[in-house]
């Protein structure tokens, strides 16, 4: 067995001091620190965070070590059957995938700061927490007293868990598994209905696969006084943070519902059903996949159907979040340049942050509308029999739990075996390719006997300039600019700092000055690297930004109404 202990008695500096005991089988060994978390798929270098790396024999001598790559110590183990290894964590980062230590909490990600050796993986592992008494702990661990054990490193690595005082703790039961609800900060929920929303989300989910995977489940919320949204999935628990406080059963009641019915998609969908690529996990290096249509976009798609198919979401407030995907489909330059599943690899170089501009796409938007596409264009193949659920059912039972991972040809070949034709041209054109996609969206929608209107954007520099901007005080900064539009043509660049138009200063009121001067030669007076430059833009009788909403047609026909009713139960 390999046994990590916690200890947090310098919980002010948010250092964990953690000491880890293996045995040796060998006259050398490597201890390692994960390079990345899954669910994240860049490399989180958790090495940077480890203080004071120290080992010692059987007989408490040190030994010595030698670093011989950025995470990864070699250990000359020969003459001790045993070793233990100290180090330092450094804590200080609260979010649904990082570890953090305070004066009032532990949590913990143990993917982000406990050491392994490859060798040793597979043994049964236990976890010592020198807590207070009086502290509770959420853990989908199994736990006796203050050790929570583990069946093996990858267990552990998939197992968040919280230590605090104030926990609060309700659960329920769906199918044959009892879900917990752990809220740690400062929060005042409303039991009743976060209990009958979930329930109702996890009995339709539940019911589309047949079966829930595992037998207990935790949702792991820290809930912060400022603003915050991100979610983590794991196998038997999910890590959410949300904020502030005071909205999260307000104006955020629909981004905790959106974010938990995603996050527990997860559980069947990249936990169970998983990327041959990572199938298993190396925590060592990048897991380069190009399926993050699959992961991200399905799951992204699926989480917030699977609360209109429950009843949890009404039409409308359904309709406004995958609006809200369109608008972001059409926001996006990136969708003319680079496909979905070549935006899927380069998570691993940058795909958390904007990046070069309209160089790339989101797997969570284009995965999320392809996967619509793929729901409709399988209701009208099967007759209104058969969904994407039906897919991914079929992925769950065949693949995952026969030990296998599941590839592009894998996915492919269930689609067609459903609905009985070729999928190679909506892969090379849409999946692999830069095909645009206003023709399939726009027919996956007449299916469901829903339209897609737009009206130019509300902003006029946005609908009229080309550009949307950022409040900076009484100026404006450039965020983006539209392909062809006058702000790009006149010579502006992103992050140009505008301060006047024709002369008047904008003091708050850009917006309203560029539309004062909507029949004239606009002159922008610009701050650029610390200079004062004059850029002049083309007047174009067009517009350009756009604002898109979906909305029923005013008299869908019985096929059309057939089809909506089997895809939204």
């Amino acid at each position: 067995m390999v046994s990590y202990t916690f200890s947090i008695d310098n919980a002010n500096q948010q250092y964990i001091a953690i000491s880890v005991d293996f045995n040796t089988p060998s006259d050398e060994i490597t201890v390692r620190i994960p390079a990345w978390r899954p669910g994240r798929y860049e490399l989180g270098n958790f090495a940077k965070n480890v203080k004071n790396f120290k080992v010692f024999n059987d007989q408490n001598k040190r030994l010595e070590v030698r670093k011989t790559e950025k995470d990864a110590w070699v250990i000359d183990t020969n003459g001790t059957d045993s070793i233990r290894v100290d180090y330092s964590y450094y804590a200080a980062e609260l979010n649904a995938g990082s570890t953090y230590l305070s004066a009032d909490q532990l949590y913990v990600n143990p993917v982000n700061c406990c050491i392994y050796t490859s060798e040793q993986a597979k043994e049964e592992v236990s976890l010592n927490l020198l807590i207070p008494g009086d502290w509770k702990v959420a853990s989908s661990l199994r736990r006796e007293g203050d050790v929570l054990l583990a069946s093996n490193f990858d267990e552990l690595a998939d197992s968040p868990f919280i230590c605090s005082e104030k926990l609060l703790h309700e659960s329920y039961v769906s199918g044959e598994t009892t879900f917990h609800l752990w809220f740690n900060g400062e929060v005042k929920p409303d039991w009743e209905r976060l209990l009958k929303d979930f329930k109702a989300f996890t009995d339709k989910q539940i019911e589309k696969f047949i079966e829930f995977p595992v037998t207990e489940y935790h949702f792991l919320f820290h809930i912060l006084p400022y603003k915050a949204y991100h979610g983590v999935e794991h196998t038997k628990s999910t890590v959410i943070t949300l904020g502030p406080s005071y909205e999260v059963f307000g104006s955020l009641y629909k981004e905790l519902l959106g974010v938990s019915s995603h996050e527990l998609y997860h559980t069947w969908n990249v936990k169970t059903i998983r990327p041959i690529e990572m199938y298993p996990y190396d925590f060592s290096k990048e897991n380069y996949s190009r399926l993050g249509y699959i992961c991200e976009g399905v799951t992204t798609y699926m989480g917030d159907l699977f609360l209109l198919k429950s009843g949890v979401f009404n039409q409308q407030q359904y309709l406004n979040e995958l609006t809200a995907q369109f608008q972001k489909h059409f926001d996006n330059p990136g969708r003319f340049n680079y496909s979905v599943a070549d935006s899927s690899f380069d998570t691993w170089l940058d795909g958390y942050v904007p990046g070069a501009p309209g160089r790339k796409v989101s797997i969570y938007t284009e995965g999320c509308l392809l996967a619509f596409v793929t729901d409709t264009m399988i209701l009208k193949a099967t007759s209104n029999k058969y969904g994407l659920d039906e897919v991914m059912k079929r992925l769950y039972f065949n693949y995952a739990l026969q030990g296998k991972g599941v590839s592009e040809v894998d996915y492919k070949s269930e689609l067609e075996a459903i609905c009985g034709h070729s999928f190679d041209d909506f892969f090379k054109d849409y999946v692999n390719g830069t095909s645009p996609y206003e023709a399939i969206l726009t027919e996956a929608l007449d299916q469901l006997g829903l339209e897609l209107h737009h009206v130019p954007s509300s902003s006029y520099a946005a609908a009229r300039l080309g550009m949307k901007v950022l409040p900076n005080g009484h100026n404006a900064i450039v965020s983006a600019m539209y392909p062809g539009g006058p702000a790009q043509l006149g010579g502006l660049m992103l992050n140009d700092e505008l301060l006047a138009v024709n002369g008047c200063a904008f003091a708050g009121d850009m917006e309203k000055w560029c539309a004062y001067f909507d029949e004239n030669e606009k002159t922008f007076t610009v701050k650029r690297s610390g200079r004062i430059v004059e850029v002049k833009l083309p007047e174009v009788q067009r517009n350009f930004y756009m604002e898109y909403a979906i909305k029923p047609a005013a008299e869908p026909n019985v096929h059309q109404r057939k089809a909506f009713e089997a895809w939204a139960s």
